[in-house]
């Protein structure tokens, strides 16, 4: 079944198949240009802690300067794309400590493939019904 979780509460309803989950914490007025870091990724099976580290390098990036947002699905293939003010502000959250602990633990339990790509957001538009 589909299970959706939403950061605001702790309902989960299923749907479906799919596992889907979304989180966002975007500002919605965020200055051109920003970047946007897209880590897209295949998970192993089990959890192993990973909801748990996931939570808490969702929180410590919020922490970081020039942290502006997140959101994330999962699908099979999970792609979650944190927005940030500068390549700088990136490469500082890149090599924070903790955050490097998670990395490693992820190369080494949760991943069997991942891909990190760092884009420059010039432009955007949205649709809302």
């Amino acid at each position: 079944p589909i299970k959706i979780r939403r950061t605001s509460g702790t309902n989960e309803r299923s749907i479906g198949e799919l596992f889907f989950r979304k989180r966002i914490h975007i500002l919605k007025t965020m200055d051109k240009p920003y970047y946007a870091v897209i880590f897209t990724n295949q998970r192993t099976q089990g959890d192993f802690g990973y909801n748990q580290m996931a939570s808490e390098m969702e929180r410590l990036a919020k922490e970081q300067p020039g942290y502006l947002g997140f959101e994330s699905a999962r699908s099979g293939l999970g792609i979650a794309i944190s927005y940030w003010e500068s390549l700088e502000a990136i490469s500082t959250w890149k090599t924070n400590l903790d955050h490097l602990k998670a990395q490693d633990k992820g190369k080494k339990q949760w991943y069997s493939w991942y891909k990190v790509r760092i884009c420059l957001v010039e432009r955007e538009y949205e649709f809302n019904a």
